[in-house]
């Protein structure tokens, strides 16, 4: 038992956690950040890019039906955010686009995350691993720290001031998956650490919280269909972000998503087809221009297709158009439509006629042998729903949708900030995690009134 009341408690030691506990402690405040997994970090360790929309216009632009207020917070504070890892000694390269309209700087997270635990312990704050939280504490509908499990098997109270929600979401959890993203996607692939199972969500909706973002969608990208992702080098290696410049096909043949305005948001069309699986089908053009080249500015290109075919991927390499006629029936694709519809596609690319659905972008025609064939999947990084919040990060009640006394979210435990949309992850995760702290160490909890 530690009787000790401490400003803030964070439970989830991820990109949010890290930076709200070290950014608390680097202001002399006082702080436990308490883990689940074995090492902190979670999904953050895999990423490499810290970046969202240069604007808040380009914001609503690219997400018009997310928050705008959290929209607003999180362009404010990122240069703030990027200045903070650059104080711990973290190099943060100049800025290049992104997404083709972000600004984002590369960053070594696992060197920004490891900073972080260190300052914690070099300022004598605690850090437990390895460490369940069973339930939130609270009074008179106050939340007031938390009752954990030590690894040990000891329990373990933390009284706090805030208490700080940033488990990292809940998409390891197939249920959850199933209930609050669609109902495919309890069958889909994980492309994330598998321990935010939801934690953060159920331990924030037992204090009342409200959840947000019902058909909010989720981040992730497409992957070759039935190709394991327990190691995580492949998070990267196997994505399929060659896809706006390729066509997609569902299993009736059938074009259905604008391919060009991203693969974040092809993955969650596909989500929603018959068996949430599809044919990406690209030819020699974009096999040279895109599918070998580099995604990033600064990160060296490698052949994805080969990285498919040789993880076992179901891919295929055809010499003609004719070829799709006689692909293998156990595919269970129509190749003769894809075929033609590849066909009706490539007459009007280069005119004015109108393409359904349409390419905002890339509407250069496909007609330059060989193809090259993948068979596509989603896979999920973080869904978009989450506990409500406000832009110092407090979390809102359901009942009045004012802050829940005591209680902060960030990261991808947050929901509100997108809808069906993307604009970055690392940083969000980053501002309102920093915001967070600020809220720690400048307001007093509002009393509960009744």
């Amino acid at each position: 038992m530690d009787a000790e009341t401490v400003d803030l408690l964070v439970i989830g030691g991820g990109m949010a956690g890290l930076s709200a506990a070290a950014r608390v402690a680097a202001e002399g405040g006082t702080v436990v950040l308490v883990e689940k997994a074995e090492r902190t970090g979670g999904s953050a360790r895999f990423a490499g890019f810290v970046w969202t929309a240069p604007t808040f216009e380009e914001m609503r632009r690219v997400n018009p039906d997310g928050d705008p207020d959290l929209a607003a917070a999180l362009v404010d504070g990122f240069d703030d955010g990027v200045a903070w890892i650059r104080s711990l000694g973290v190099e943060c390269r100049p800025p290049v686009p992104v997404l083709g309209f972000g600004r984002g700087h590369q960053v070594d997270t696992n060197h920004y995350l490891d900073a972080c635990e260190r300052l914690l312990r070099d300022r004598g704050q605690e850090v437990l691993t390895a460490t369940w939280t069973r339930a939130l504490l609270t009074e008179n509908g106050r939340v007031t720290g938390a009752d954990c499990l030590l690894p040990d098997g000891s329990a373990r109270r933390i009284e706090a001031t805030w208490t700080l929600l940033a488990t990292g979401g809940f998409q390891g959890d197939p249920e959850l998956r199933a209930a609050h993203v669609h109902p495919q996607a309890a069958d889909i692939a994980l492309r994330a650490n598998p321990h935010s199972r939801g934690d953060g969500l159920a331990l924030g909706r037992t204090a009342g919280a409200a959840f947000g973002g019902k058909d909010a969608g989720f981040y992730g990208h497409l992957m070759p269909a039935g190709v394991s992702l327990a190691d995580p080098a492949r998070f990267v290696d196997l994505a399929l972000y060659y896809s706006e410049h390729a066509l997609l096909f569902d299993t009736t043949g059938e074009r259905f998503v604008d391919e060009t305005l991203g693969d974040h948001l092809s993955t969650m069309a596909l989500l929603e087809r018959p068996e949430a699986r599809g044919l990406l089908v690209a030819d020699a053009r974009v096999h040279r221009e895109w599918i070998s080249a580099s995604y990033v500015a600064g990160i060296p290109g490698v052949d994805k297709f080969q990285l498919c075919h040789r993880a076992g991927a179901r891919a295929a390499v055809a010499d003609s158009l004719e070829d799709f006629a006689s692909m293998p029936e156990e595919w269970g694709y129509p190749g003769a439509v894809i075929r033609d519809r590849i066909e009706e596609y490539n007459a009007a690319a280069g005119t004015n006629d109108t393409l359904t659905p349409g390419r905002r972008h890339d509407r250069l025609p496909l007609d330059e042998p060989p193809f090259y064939v993948v068979e596509a999947a989603p896979a999920i990084t973080f869904a978009f729903g989450g506990l409500l919040i406000d832009s110092a990060g407090h979390v809102l009640s359901d009942a009045t949708k004012s802050p829940v006394p005591g209680l902060l979210a960030a990261g991808a435990d947050a929901g509100g900030l997108y809808r069906r949309a993307y604009a970055g992850g690392l940083a969000p995760a980053l501002v309102f995690g920093l915001a967070a702290a600020r809220t720690a160490l400048t307001e007093t909890p509002a009393a509960v009134v009744g």
